[in-house]
């Protein structure tokens, strides 16, 4: 039985340990954080899981939530110019009778974690380092390393050539009650906003440790309007401050959060970020090699809220990538061909995340605007554009160039006989 290391226990690593241990692997995980001291920990950016990381999910019998999280199978965008909606669209999360649930971190990678240890897989909390992972690499066929903070992070070189677009973002955000409804909407309905002076805004009902609440993040460039928290104010200031900014830049969302309180003492959120590409594979100081997963090599920019969507696509297709090679030797060029696998998904997300994120730096783009419009003429449209959300790969056979995108309104038109 080949033997396998996964290092951190985050959403990526936790997903592939599962798929593994599932297919007969020898799979180890080792971690900073036990499972108590991850539910009581700080905080994580909250995350969409879409429709198709569900199924994903579902495989491997990790969906626990779906029962008792918030259904998000609408969803609104709004475009801002000045505080004023110049634009917006509400589209399905699913085709069909599929949704998106999101659920606060400590709580998934806890029970996961928990889970994966009663179903037979080994786990060791303790800290690594780059020494620890040479004397690993004697034990193990093969090393994964699912955290990119500290030396371990430095084993990945960054990778110009497949991303050079990092920009560094500041990020906040609060989990809250008494959130006033959206009028004659669904209850769990999510809410998006891109605004001309200032960041991104995501705006999502969320399961939590004490169960359904909202979840408030702000994204903005480092320095931006939305970047108001360089003496890192308590919650409830931060709170204040975060329903300004809303009343300032998404007035909207102020009359949905203006009485919105704090679920606890540990609700709030402030953090920085720069998006990044890393080589994927990492060499030791013994010449043995690790692969780099998920947010180690492709840091997504939070604009987007991809990150959960790019960890499983990437569990996914590692999983498969080892699943196939058998028993063949995991040397450079199978490292290399894993993530390559990879990234036929993330180079597209990073084209989405590229586009939506930049997309204020100068004037909007004619076709944007025009497809905006024709999405809230067009359900047809409006659906394509948030259903992307779950395959961006999609937006690039029809949103990214200015004569598909004018070609496919047309073709929408036509078939409503417009």
């Amino acid at each position: 039985m080949r033997k396998i290391l996964i290092v951190g226990a985050g959403h990526a690593g936790l997903h592939l340990a599962h798929g593994l241990l599932t297919r007969g692997y020898d799979v180890t995980v080792i971690t900073g954080q036990s499972s108590p001291e991850i539910r009581t920990g700080k905080p994580s950016i909250s995350q969409f899981t879409l429709p198709t990381a569900l199924e994903c999910e579902r495989e491997f019998d990790l969906d626990f939530w779906s029962a008792l999280s918030p259904q998000i199978r609408e969803q609104k965008l709004f475009m801002y110019m000045q505080s004023q909606v110049v634009a917006s669209l509400q589209g399905s999360s699913h085709p069909g009778n599929g949704y998106t649930v999101s659920v606060d971190r400590r709580v998934k990678m806890a029970d996961w974690l928990e889970f994966f240890e009663d179903r037979g897989g080994k786990v060791v909390i303790h800290g690594v380092t780059v020494t620890d992972l040479d004397y690993f690499s004697r034990m193990f066929d093969l090393i994964i390393v699912a955290v990119g903070h500290g030396e371990l992070g430095q084993l990945f070189d960054n990778d110009t050539s497949r991303f050079s677009g990092a920009r560094p973002r500041a990020i906040a955000q609060a989990y809250m009650y008494d959130v006033w409804p959206d009028p004659g909407q669904p209850e769990n309905i999510g809410w998006s906003a891109v605004t001309q002076e200032a960041g991104n805004i995501i705006f999502i009902p969320i399961l939590s440790q004490d169960g359904p609440c909202h979840s408030l993040l702000m994204v903005d460039k480092k320095g931006g309007p939305m970047d108001a928290w360089p003496d890192r104010p308590g919650p409830e200031e931060q709170l204040r401050r975060m329903k300004d900014l809303t009343r300032k830049y998404a007035p909207d969302f102020f009359e949905r959060v203006r009485d919105a309180v704090l679920i606890d003492g540990r609700s709030t959120l402030v953090e920085d970020l720069t998006p990044q590409v890393r080589n994927p594979v990492g060499k030791l100081p013994s010449g043995g090699l690790v692969l780099g997963m998920a947010d180690v090599v492709v840091t997504m920019d939070p604009f987007v809220g991809q990150t959960w969507n790019n960890s499983t696509r990437c569990a996914q297709a590692y999983l498969e990538s080892i699943t196939e090679h058998g028993d063949g030797e995991f040397d450079e060029e199978f490292l290399v061909r894993a993530f390559d696998r990879f990234w036929e998904f993330g180079q597209d997300n990073q084209a989405w995340a590229e586009q939506a994120s930049t997309m204020w730096e100068q004037d909007l783009p004619e076709h944007f605007a025009n497809v905006m419009t024709a999405a809230g003429q067009y359900r047809e449209i409006a659906d394509r554009w948030i259903q992307g959300w779950d395959f961006p790969t999609d937006y690039k056979n029809w949103l990214f160039d200015p004569e598909v995108s004018q070609r496919y309104i047309a073709e929408v038109k036509a078939r409503n006989g417009d």
